[in-house]
This record gives structure tokens, C-alpha cells and sequence, in this order.
């Protein structure tokens, strides 16, 4: 049940399954998982690269054809070599544009890609993690790293890096034109690039802390929104409208004042005051040199032509490198989620056969938690093709029970064998497969109807399927649909009533023909018309393979070969239904109970 996160390099380990790998991530740290995925795309970071630089060359190439043209004015020339410069000026600014567009639009695709990988890597993963990761992480935080995270990394790459490396080349043309006007006018462009790196690494480390808060905020209250929303009948029922407003109030407030913080760092950008000084120096550095007949006057409208190119880095880093610090933070995050494993593997050289049905606990201890045991001991045999009844009082443990068989969980200590194989020792796609599970609370697509009954075997035709849905007695009610078995149900199966949604989860367990079939009180919401109908599905279905019955229902419980009796997570009891009415007080409770309440007894949930 541990749940470990590695700190150093890292390759994928356990998992319940994997679709495929990708080996040529990197998951040592965020900024390497990064990398991995840059170079992926080799060809559009190169043009990316090309273009910025060819860009910020023909920028530079404007000024140094104005200060000609001015040299040549102030000399007395005609204007038709001014004319001349400025179709030169026109001619590299075409070509700039162009150049411009295959950067923008390089980086544009290889963000693109970047995140539809991303998207896909941290989904695989998803897939992968065991129901014991699923419950430590709320469902809407998960959303936020699938959903936004990825969506910085995106912008991280463009427009982020795209202006950063863009940005880069204004940084460094301007440092090769002042030498060629003069060597000496190198100085403060240098300068200036010395300054500017030393403020931007000041300036991204101030932002990552920041910048994971952001996220970290932003995750929380997706987190709160996402649970609103799947209790929001237990809200509007219970009035807590205004609490529930409020509270998120609250969480918005966070995220605002995370991103304030952040707007706080960004105010207070060196570069800008960096800036204004290398143009003040820049000027007077030019002018003495004019005044001692070093450089024209021409080389001053150059050389001042040159530092202003250094406002495109300045004023668009303060947004690309707060770029870079998010996407990185959601890169992080990413990146922990892929690394979290747990002791489930898929075990694809397990154990791989046709099950008989033989189950067996041996002295099983379980908890969710470490330190909270649920089951205590627990130890029985179920022979192939019993029908087994599970009883006890609500909280005794009977659900947790049976997702030890498939494996949802594993046990603390113990064992849980099926055909004496260890369940740990089974291919876990074999093992899973042959166990279908029909739940108390049952999930539906928004799917069709047919889909949703095909779910656990895809290739399954049309006739096999209204072959199922006939036996869980949910044919007649589909067939009333104005779209039949195409008729696409609400999310969770809203649309339809508790009966009709436990009749599709049957019809579904039916069609996988499974060797085990656990029913954990699956006929609870069937109204007492239906309940016989069922109940003759139910035994059809039970008929040559091992079921496990957690149930309220003394029909079910009496026609149970064997009986398990739980009280507060031990078997207290197990025989069949005469026996244990003769040797075991707590079955005989339990059963008068059951009889002084009538069927159904829904206060004896599983």
C-alpha cells in the first residue's frame, strides 16, 4: 500500500498498467523532463532558433542604414542614395517578416506537440496508478496538473521561450554592431548584457517560489470545484449554498493574492532601470567619441539604434520569464505524479490461465491507512461455483473484503489465493478480466447505452449485448428509448433511475461472462416489482462460476452455499444458512433483524 516518490534519477517502476513507455523522457528533474521533450522536435526548435536569430539580424540592420543615409545627408549628398537606404530598409524588413513568421510559427507547433505529448504521458500515467494513489489525490487537483499544468508547459515553450530566445539574439546583435562602429563602443552593450543576466536570474529565482504557489493555489481550489460539483445534490438538500460560496470565495482569494505576489516581482524588474542606464552611458560614450572626431554623427544615430534594440528583451522578458518560471512549476507538479508509484505491478509474466473460481484468504490484515487495520485475520475458502453470502453490519468490512480478490488492493499481510495461486502472482490484466465487480454505487459513461454495457468487452456484437442487457431484465426498459440502445445517458447515468442504472452495470458484468461475479448489494435499488425478475438474472449469472453476494436480502443470504458473518472487520461466523441459525448467536441477530424489518432492510448498507 506504500506510496513512494524518488527524489534522484528515475525510471518508471511498479504499475497496475502501461499502455506503452516513453523512453526518451527524462525524469530526473523538471527541467530535464523539459529538455527530454524539446528535443523531441528537433526541426522546429532549429528553424525556431534560425529565425529568431535572422530576425533580430535584420533588425539591427535598420539602424546601421540610417546612420549611413544620415552620414551621407550631413555630407551633402543627393537623396537618391537616401532612397536607396530605405528600399534596403524595406527589402530586410520583408524578409524579416518572413523570418518572424517561421519562428512564430515553429514555435507555435512545437508547443503544440509538446503539450499533446505531455497530455498523453501524464494520462498513461494516470491509468497506471493504483486506486491507493487515486484516494490520497482529490480528483479536481488531479484535473488541474492534466488540464492547466500542461497548459504552462505549453505557454512556457510559446510564447515563453519563443521571446526568450528571440529576445536572446536582440542581446547579442547589438554588441557585434557597436564593435564594428567601434570597438570601444562595445563596452556598454556588454555591460548591459552582464547586468541583464545577472537581474534575470534574480528575477526567475524570486519568481519560482511564487510561481509554485500559484499553481499549488490554483490546484486546491480546482479541487474544491470539482468536489462542489459532485456533491452539489447534497448542497442544495442539506442548504449550504452560502458556506459553500464562501469557502470557495476564499480559495479564489488565495489564488489572487498568489498571483499578486507574483505581479509584486515583476514590478520591481531591474532590467528596465538597466535599460535607462545603458542609454544615458551608451549616449555619452557615443558623443565623446563624436566630439574627439573618433566616430560621425552617423555612427551615433547607429550606435543609439543598436542599444534601443535592447528594449524588445527587456520589456518582453518580464512577462516570457514569468512564463518560463510557471511553466516550469507545472512541470514540476507533472512530474510528480508520474513519479508516484505504488507496490501494485500489472505483472505481465504472472500467472496467466483460465480461472476454476477457488478463493482463499489466509489470515488476511488489511487497512487504507497505515496503522488503521480494517481486516483482522481474516480466513475462509470458497470452492468453485459457490454462491457465498457476505453479512454483517454496516462499517464490518464486507466491501473491502472483496476488493482484496481483484486486486484493487493489496493485502497488509496475508494471503489471498485464487486456484492457490497468489492474486500478487497472477498477469494482473488475466486476473481482472475473469473477476467482474458490480458495485453499490454504480458509474456509467455519458455513453451510449450499448457502449456502456460493452465496456468490459469491446469487440462484443449487437446481439450478444441485447443478449445481456435481455437476462439483467433491462431490455424492455431500453427498448422504450426513443434511441434505443443508442441513446447516450447523462453523466454518471443520471438520466436514469437507480433500477435502470443497476440493471445496465448486470447486463455489463454478464456479457464479460466472468469466473468470479461479486455483487456488492447491486439489487438494492430495485423496486419489489423487478426484485424477481433479477433475482432470476442473478442466479442464471451464478450458475458455474464463484459468487460473492453482499447482501440485506434473506432470499439471497438463504440460498447462499456458504455464509460469512463480519462484525468489525473479523468473521465472526461461516456455514451455511441452517447451521449457522443453530451455532452462531451474531447470524441469528442479524437475521431476526432482517425479518423484523422485511425486505428490503436498506438500513444495512455493505
Amino acid at each position: 500500500m506504500a506510496v513512494s516518490t524518488a527524489s534522484t534519477t528515475w525510471q518508471p517502476g511498479a504499475a497496475e498498467f502501461v499502455a506503452r513507455t516513453f523512453e526518451r523522457s527524462d525524469y530526473t528533474n523538471a527541467t530535464r523532463f523539459i529538455w527530454s521533450h524539446i528535443r523531441r522536435h528537433p526541426t522546429f526548435a532549429l528553424v525556431m532558433v534560425l529565425g529568431s536569430l535572422v530576425n533580430a539580424a535584420l533588425a539591427s540592420a535598420v539602424p546601421i542604414f540610417m546612420g549611413l543615409a544620415f552620414d551621407h545627408v550631413l555630407g551633402g549628398g543627393g537623396l537618391e542614395y537616401v532612397g536607396w537606404m530605405g528600399l534596403a530598409i524595406i527589402a530586410t524588413q520583408l524578409a524579416r517578416g518572413v523570418f518572424q513568421f517561421m519562428r512564430n510559427f515553429s514555435s507555435e507547433i512545437f508547443a503544440q506537440r509538446i503539450e499533446r505529448d505531455l497530455r498523453d504521458e501524464i494520462y498513461v500515467s494516470l491509468l497506471s496508478k493504483s486506486m491507493t494513489f487515486h484516494d490520497m489525490h482529490p480528483s479536481g487537483e488531479i484535473m488541474a496538473r492534466v488540464t492547466n499544468d500542461v497548459r504552462e508547459v505549453n505557454f512556457m515553450m510559446n510564447p515563453g521561450l519563443n521571446l526568450i530566445i528571440g529576445s536572446g539574439m536582440f542581446l547579442v546583435m547589438p554588441i557585434f554592431a557597436s564593435f564594428a562602429i567601434h570597438p570601444a563602443l562595445a563596452l556598454t552593450p556588454f555591460g548591459f548584457l552582464l547586468g541583464y543576466v545577472i537581474a534575470q536570474i534574480y528575477y526567475v529565482r524570486s519568481l519560482r517560489t511564487v510561481a509554485q504557489d500559484v499553481r499549488r493555489n490554483f490546484g486546491i481550489m480546482n479541487a474544491q470545484l470539482a468536489e462542489t460539483l459532485d456533491g452539489i445534490e447534497v448542497i442544495k438538500g442539506t442548504a449550504q449554498e452560502k458556506k459553500s460560496e464562501q469557502r470557495f470565495h476564499d480559495l479564489v482569494d488565495q489564488v489572487r493574492n498568489a498571483f499578486v505576489r507574483q505581479g509584486d516581482i515583476e514590478a520591481n524588474y531591474w532590467a528596465l532601470l538597466l535599460l535607462g542606464i545603458a542609454t544615458v552611458t551608451g549616449f555619452a560614450h557615443a558623443a565623446l567619441l563624436y566630439r574627439q572626431d573618433i566616430i560621425a554623427a552617423g555612427a551615433i544615430v547607429n550606435y543609439m539604434g543598436q542599444i534601443a534594440l535592447f528594449g524588445f528583451p527587456v520589456f518582453t522578458s518580464i512577462f516570457a520569464y514569468a512564463r518560463l518560471a510557471t511553466g516550469h512549476a507545472g512541470a514540476k507538479r507533472i512530474l510528480s505524479i508520474i513519479k508516484t508509484e505504488t507496490e501494485l505491478d500489472q505483472n505481465e509474466a504472472g500467472h496467466n490461465q483460465t480461472m476454476r473460481g477457488e478463493i482463499r484468504f489466509e489470515n488476511v490484515h488489511f487497512g487504507y491507512a497505515t496503522g488503521k487495520e480494517v481486516l483482522h485475520g481474516i480466513s475462509f475458502t470458497i470452492q468453485p461455483g459457490q454462491t457465498v453470502a457476505v453479512v454483517g453490519q454496516t462499517g464490518s468490512g464486507k466491501t473491502t473484503l472483496t476488493k482484496l480478490i481483484n486486486r484493487i488492493y493489496d493485502a497488509n499481510q496475508g494471503r489471498v489465493l485464487i486456484d492457490g495461486v497468489d492474486v500478487r502472482d497472477w498477469n494482473l490484466a488475466c486476473l481482472r478480466s475473469q473477476i467482474s465487480v458490480i458495485e453499490q454505487e454504480i458509474f456509467l459513461f455519458s455513453r451510449t447505452i450499448a457502449e456502456n454495457i460493452r465496456f468490459g468487452r469491446r469487440d462484443a456484437t449487437q446481439a450478444e449485448i441485447e443478449t445481456a442487457a435481455a437476462d439483467a431484465q433491462a431490455h424492455e426498459f431500453i427498448t422504450r428509448f426513443p434511441e434505443g440502445y443508442e441513446t447516450v445517458i447523462g453523466q454518471r447515468g443520471v438520466t436514469l433511475s437507480g433500477g435502470q442504472r443497476q440493471r445496465l452495470a448486470i447486463a455489463r458484468a454478464f456479457l464479460t461472462d466472468p469466473r468470479i461475479l461479486v455483487l456488492d448489494d447491486s439489487t438494492s435499488a430495485i423496486d419489489s416489482a423487478t426484485e424477481d425478475q433479477i433475482q432470476k438474472a442473478i442466479w442464471k449469472a451464478a450458475a458455474g462460476r464463484t459468487t460473492l453476494l453482499i447482501t440485506h436480502r434473506l432470499s439471497q443470504i438463504r440460498w447462499a452455499d456458504l455464509i460469512l458473518v463480519m462484525r468489525n472487520g473479523r468473521i465472526v461466523a461461516q456455514g451455511d444458512h441452517d447451521t449457522l441459525l443453530q451455532t452462531s448467536e451474531a447470524y441469528r441477530r442479524i437475521f431476526a433483524q432482517f425479518e423484523d424489518e422485511g425486505e428490503p432492510a436498506h438500513v444495512h448498507g455493505a
